[in-house]
Formats: C-alpha cells, sequence, structure tokens
C-alpha cells in the first residue's frame, strides 16, 4: 500500500521542489511571500472570491446606513419647529431594511468563506501529509515524529484559527476603513485629515511591531512541536517508562518543554498586548481633537450638528478595524509561523523520490548488484565501504555481522528506503533509483524485525500486503503458513481489531501478521530481518516450515541475528566495519576458521548447542 499511494501522490501537486519559488525556504520569505505561497498551493482559498468580495462589500457597506440615518434625521426630520415624522418613519424603515440586508449578505459572506478554508486547509493538511510520507526514512528520522505531526496538525489549525476569522476580519475591517473615510471626508474633509494624521504614526509602527511578533510566534510554534514531541514519545514508550520507574524524570522533561512554550507564547503575547494601549492612546487622543475641532467648524456654520453627530459615529467605524487589528496581528503572525512551518516540510526535497516514467520490472526471480556502493549518515562517517556484490536471482543469501556492522543499512538500501551516498544498485540490470515505487514495492517486500500494524482489523492489517485480496484468498494464505488455527483461536478471528500499534497483540503475534502481509504481497525478493525472532520456539519451527514455501522460487535475503538461519542459505555475506570480509556457504565459512566461524561459535557457545 505505501509504494503504491507513495507513488499515486507523488506527482504535480505535492509540493515539488521546481514547483517552488527558486532559491527561497520557508524560513526566507516575508509574512506576504508565505500567504501568496500557501495560497497558491491551496487554490480553493480563491475559487469565489469575487462574490465573496461583492457580498463583503456589501456587509461592510451596510454599516453606514446607520450614522447616515441619524445625520438624516437631524438636520431633515427635526429642522424645522414641527419633527416630520412621515420622514423620520420612513428613514428608520429604510434603515431597518438597510440592516437586514447587511445581516444576510454578512451570513452569506461568513458561510463561503468558512467553505473554501476548510477545503484549502484540507488540500494543505493532505499535501504536507502526504509529502512527510514521501520523504526518505533517513530525512523522517531526522526529525522527531512528533514534530512533523505538529506540523500537518497543530500548525494547520494555527492557520485555519486565522483564516475562518482573522481573514474574515481582514475583509471586512478593510472595506469598513474605506468606507468610513469616504464618507467622513463627505461630511467633513477637515475632520477627516485630523483623524488621519493621529493614526498616520501608528500605521507607521505597526509593520515594526509586526516582524517582532512574527519572529515571536515563529519560537511559539517551535515549542509547541517540541511539547507534542515529547507527549507522543512518553505515551508511545509508556510501558518502557513504568517498566524503569522513571516517571518523575519524564514527567520533568514534558514539564521543561511545556514552560518552554509557555515563556515563548507569554513572550509574544507581551508584543502583542503593547499595541492595545498605543491603538486606545491614540483612539481617544482623535475623538477628543474631533470633538473640539467639530463645535468649532459648527459655530463657523462649516458643519451641521447631524453631520458632527454622523461623524463620530463614524469615528467609531473608523477605529474599531484598527482596534481589532492588533487581534487580528495576534493571530496573522501565528498562522504565518505555522505557514512558514508547513511550507519548510513542503520545500524539504524528497531525496528518496519515485521517478518520472519510471521502470516496471518483470514478475520473476531478482538479481541483485552492488556497484561500488557507499552510505554514510549526514555529519557522520560512511557506515559501508566500496560495496561490490551480486545475489543471483532464486538464491538464498543470509547476512550476518556484529551489531553496527552495516547489516541493516544494506537492507534499506536494497529496499530504496534510502540511497546510497555513491555508487549503484541494480535490480534485474535496471539502477533502483529508476524503478518506480509501484514495480518496487510490488517486486520487492522486506518483513522487519518488529511488525508495525494499524489500528483496525486482523484482515485489514494483512491485506495491507495486497489491497485487492478477498478474505478468502487471505483465509488461504493463512492456511499454507500453517497459522489458520491462530488466527481462529483470536476473539472475533480475522475481524479481531489489532489496536494502536498492534497492541492487542502479542509481539509474536504481530510478527505472524506481517509475515502473513508479505506472503500474501508474492514478491520476487523477499528480504527477511530475522523475522521470526519474535515468536516463541514451536511458533518458529511452524513459521520455519511455512517459509520454506515462501522464498521457494524466489530470491530471499535474510538478515540473521540467529546464525541457524544462515545455515540453511545458499550464500552467507559476512559483514565487519561496513565492508563485507567474508562470502560462501555456511560449511566453507565455518571450515574456514575467520571471522563468520568467531560469530557462529559465539552464538553456538550463547544457545548452548
Amino acid at each position: 500500500m505505501t509504494a503504491a499511494t507513495g507513488r499515486r501522490l507523488g506527482r504535480g501537486d505535492l509540493g515539488r521542489t521546481e514547483d517552488k519559488a527558486p532559491g527561497l525556504r520557508a524560513a526566507d520569505r516575508s509574512a506576504l511571500q508565505t500567504i501568496r505561497e500557501g495560497l497558491r498551493l491551496s487554490p480553493e482559498f480563491r475559487r469565489g472570491l469575487p462574490l465573496t468580495l461583492a457580498l463583503a462589500v456589501l456587509a461592510t457597506a451596510g454599516k453606514i446606513i446607520v450614522p447616515v440615518a441619524v445625520q438624516q434625521v437631524i438636520d431633515e426630520g427635526l429642522r424645522s419647529p414641527v419633527p416630520d415624522v412621515a420622514f423620520i418613519r420612513n428613514a428608520v424603515a429604510l434603515c431597518a431594511l438597510a440592516v437586514l440586508g447587511t445581516a444576510l449578505c454578512g451570513y452569506l459572506m461568513n458561510v463561503r468563506l468558512y467553505r473554501s478554508t476548510e477545503q484549502g486547509l484540507a488540500t494543505l493538511r493532505g499535501k504536507a501529509f502526504r509529502h512527510v510520507h514521501d520523504l526518505s526514512m533517513l530525512t523522517q528520522s531526522s526529525e522527531r515524529r512528533g514534530a512533523l505531526v505538529s506540523r500537518v496538525t497543530g500548525d494547520v489549525d494555527q492557520i485555519s484559527a486565522f483564516m475562518q476569522w482573522g481573514g474574515l476580519m481582514i475583509i471586512v475591517s478593510a472595506g469598513q476603513l474605506v468606507v468610513a473615510t469616504a464618507l467622513m471626508a463627505v461630511y467633513s474633509w477637515q475632520l477627516t485629515v485630523l483623524v488621519w494624521a493621529c493614526f498616520v504614526p501608528l500605521t507607521v509602527a505597526l509593520p515594526r511591531i509586526q516582524r517582532m511578533i512574527s519572529r515571536a510566534y515563529v519560537r511559539v510554534r517551535e515549542r509547541a512541536g517540541d511539547v507534542l514531541a515529547a507527549v507522543s514519545e512518553t505515551v508511545v514508550g509508556g510501558a518502557v517508562v513504568r517498566a524503569y520507574g522513571v516517571e518523575d524524570r519524564i514527567a520533568e522533561r514534558i514539564d521543561r518543554a511545556v514552560d518552554a512554550m509557555r515563556t515563548a507564547q507569554t513572550r509574544a503575547q507581551k508584543l502583542v498586548g503593547l499595541t492595545f494601549p498605543l491603538t486606545e492612546l491614540v483612539a481617544s487622543v482623535a475623538v477628543a481633537l474631533v470633538v473640539v475641532a467639530g463645535v468649532r467648524l459648527g459655530v463657523d456654520g462649516t458643519i451641521t450638528a447631524g453631520r458632527l453627530i454622523a461623524f463620530l459615529f463614524l469615528i467609531t467605524l473608523f477605529i474599531s478595524p484598527l482596534q481589532t487589528a492588533t487581534e487580528i496581528l495576534n493571530e496573522a503572525q501565528n498562522a504565518v509561523a505555522g505557514w512558514r512551518r508547513v511550507l519548510d516540510v513542503l520545500d524539504t526535497p524528497r531525496t528518496v523520490a519515485d521517478p518520472e516514467d519510471g521502470v516496471t520490472l518483470p514478475r520473476g526471480p531478482i538479481s541483485v548488484r552492488f556497484e561500488n556502493v557507499c552510505f554514510a549518515y549526514p555529519g557522520g562517517p560512511p557506515v559501508l565501504h566500496d560495496i561490490s556484490e551480486e545475489i543471483r536471482p532464486g538464491s538464498r543469501v543470509a547476512i550476518v555481522g556484529e551489531t553496527g556492522s552495516g547489516k541493516s543499512t544494506f537492507a534499506k538500501l536494497l529496499t530504496r528506503l534510502m540511497d546510497p551516498t555513491s555508487g549503484r544498485i541494480l535490480v534485474n540490470g535496471v539502477d533502483l533509483r529508476r524503478v518506480a515505487f509501484s514495480s518496487l514495492r510490488r517486486r520487492i517486500v522486506m518483513v522487519p524485525q518488529e511488525g508495525f500494524l494499524f489500528d483496525g482489523s486482523l484482515a485489514d492489517n494483512i491485506r495491507l500486503g495486497r489491497l485487492d485480496a478477498t478474505r478468502e484468498e487471505i483465509e488461504r494464505a493463512l492456511e499454507e503458513l500453517g497459522i489458520a488455527d491462530w488466527a481462529a483461536s483470536l476473539p472475533a478471528g480475522l475481524d479481531t481489531p489489532v489496536g494502536q500499534r498492534g497492541e492487542s497483540l502479542s509481539a509474536g503475534e504481530r510478527q505472524l501478521v506481517a509475515i502473513a502481509r508479505a506472503y500474501l504481497a508474492d514478491p520476487d525478493l523477499l528480504l527477511l530481518d530475522e523475522a521470526t525472532s519474535a515468536v516463541d520456539p514451536a511458533t518458529e519451527v511452524r513459521l520455519a516450515r511455512a517459509l520454506e514455501g515462501v522464498v521457494r522460487g524466489r530470491t530471499a535475503v535474510s538478515i540473521a541475528h540467529r546464525l541457524s538461519t544462515a545455515e540453511a542459505a545458499d550464500e552467507v555475506l559476512v559483514f565487519q566495519n561496513g565492508r563485507i570480509v567474508e562470502r560462501g556457504p555456511h560449511a566453507e565459512l565455518l571450515a574456514a576458521g575467520g571471522v563468520y566461524a568467531g560469530l557462529y561459535a559465539s552464538w553456538a557457545s550463547a544457545v548452548g548447542t
């Protein structure tokens, strides 16, 4: 399932490196560039935007109805000694209808904005997850799983909070500011200039404060990722925590992560809090100056009482967007910080990428040739040195060596979970990097030492080997493996829930599922990382017989921790310090008295044979 899905999802819309702004990483983008790139990756945000903006304009314009109605009632309806009741009644009725229309436009605008936001965020979340899914195992292991999960969940949630509230407020507030300014200028251009003169210094200072807040919220999102990573590791490793009685130490570690997040959040909120009193101070000064100047203009006959009162209403509409701008700024910087972290994931190149127009391997036993293969983890010394070996089709090869000798790295390169630092690996004469993932994962299957299960039924997890397998085919596979009686003994048989990570099953039972999954996949090369090491002796004997049928007619490579596995192999490759130092059948290597003979003697002594 993983390979096929990876190929299907690894195209076009998954943030390929060539689709990004050249030379720009997420951390290098400004807030505007970050939002622009985020909107480009989620085109749903822009769909239907003209109509949404039109509704926003109508909803915003409707807010000036009340000030206009007040001005008209005072200057026209109350101008004569006898109030014009009919005029006042009509003005109030029209005002009520306009307010209802404004409310309807606001509702429709909200619905459209929420719908497009959710669709856009679903696309962004899906792209981020799929890109993480497509990253090499080496890249994934370089960052804690919890931090990666935080980017796909928590950081996208921050974007959601902004787009569904802050984005709406930006549209409404900007429109409200423009409309209020325009009508204020109609009533008194002098007072309008006075109001703007009060707020210009604040608008000049806000960008500097915005940049400080932006940096602060990047740290907040980073600390949030640290908290999630610490908590997730503790939950997953709960059995180890309790077994060694280190609850207090782990709690201290989580407390430190939480405290670091609290400190970062507090610093960010202090910066945000600075903008509130500034806005309140400027607003108070502006209102006071307008009252003084407006009365003076009224005395001079430049402005009527109704227009001055309406102007004071409009100042409220003018100030309100600037006051909410501080809160919007808070949400915006948090969202931009989250957006940067999501884009940083999408900017991470897929070093082990599914090739365009990849080669499809034909069915049949697979030959493998390593040509001058070297490998080193980033920043570390070489792990494999100039490996040049060939595995013949249909042969059974055992890989042995001490811990850290390079066996697991060899297996990861063979299954292309990682690519060599130098050299190449040929499968049936084709460079492994040119083989399509969909073909590679069907032809080469690895059974790890510890089988991972997903939350679902036993049948669902076995079916991952071949998604179109019927229930009858699954049952037949279990019969051929000789473990159908074990599956039938479970509470609900094949429908038994295995729980998260397969925790409802024992380690040995999880390995049975992993082997059944590989058998159902029907690969041409089977890589076994001591697949029977977690089962009891009786089950191991039964599985050994079943695996004999599984590997028949296939190329089989086994990483042998128990050297009894090497005894049945056609050839044994002996690793030492990242090099293959011996190769040959078990009997010949044993008789040669070299490295393998020493390993075998140590193993035989340990097991008492």
